[in-house]
C-alpha cells in the first residue's frame, strides 16, 4: 500500500472524527490545536513535527515513527508508545498530559519530559538513561528493571523508585524527594524547613 508523504505543512483544529489524518509520512509539519483522540495514526511516520496544544487521547500509535518529534501543552491519556516504531524514536514533551500511557521496555535515552502529568505512566524495562524529568508529577509511575543512569530527578515530585530493582548510578535527586527511593520502606521522613 502506498503512503501520502507531506512535508511543511500546518494542520490547524483538524478534528479527526470529522476529517481523518490519513496514513503517511508527515515531515517537518505542525499540527496546532488538532483533535486527534481515539483516531488511527498506525504505521505513520512524523519526523521533525511538532504538536502544540493538541488531543491525541488513546490514539492507536502501533507501528507509527516519532522521529525528532516535539509535543507541547498536548492532552495524551492511554497512549501506547511501547507499540510504536524503535527505529529513530526520539521526542520529547513540555506541558503534557501522559496519564496512564505506557513506554514499556522502550529506549528514550536522553527524552526530555518537562512540566508534565506523568500519573500511572508504565516505565518498566525501559532505559530512560540521561533523561529529564523537569518539575513532572510522576504520582504513580511504575519504575521496574528501569535504567535511570544519569536520568535527572530533582525538580520532579511523588516518584517511588526502588533503588534494588531499577538502575540509578549518577541519576540526581534533590534532597527534599528522596523519600520517593526509600517509600517501600514505609519510613516516616520529616523535612526540616
Amino acid at each position: 500500500m502506498n503512503q501520502s508523504y507531506i512535508e511543511d505543512r500546518t494542520f490547524k483544529k483538524l478534528n479527526s472524527n470529522k476529517n481523518p489524518l490519513i496514513r503517511g509520512e508527515y515531515e517537518n509539519c505542525r499540527f496546532e490545536e488538532c483533535d486527534l483522540s481515539e483516531s488511527d495514526l498506525s504505521n505513520s511516520t512524523f519526523t521533525e513535527c511538532e504538536f502544540i496544544g493538541c488531543n491525541l487521547s488513546l490514539t492507536n500509535i502501533a507501528g507509527t515513527a516519532f522521529r525528532d518529534v516535539k509535543f507541547k501543552d498536548c492532552k495524551m491519556l492511554g497512549l501506547r508508545f511501547d507499540n510504536c516504531n524503535d527505529f529513530g524514536l526520539n521526542f520529547g514533551f513540555e506541558n503534557c498530559i501522559l496519564t496512564h500511557s505506557s513506554f514499556y521496555k522502550k529506549k528514550i535515552r536522553n527524552t526530555s519530559f518537562s512540566n508534565s502529568q506523568l500519573q500511572e505512566v508504565d516505565f518498566v524495562e525501559c532505559d530512560l538513561t540521561s533523561a529529564i524529568f523537569k518539575n513532572c508529577d510522576l504520582t504513580g509511575a511504575t519504575f521496574n528493571s528501569t535504567i535511570l543512569e544519569k536520568t535527572d530527578f530533582r525538580t520532579s515530585r511523588n516518584f517511588s523508585i526502588d533503588p534494588e530493582i531499577n538502575r540509578l548510578k549518577n541519576s540526581k535527586f534533590d534532597s527534599s524527594t528522596l523519600a520517593g527511593l526509600l517509600s517501600k520502606y514505609n519510613l516516616v521522613i520529616d523535612h526540616k524547613t
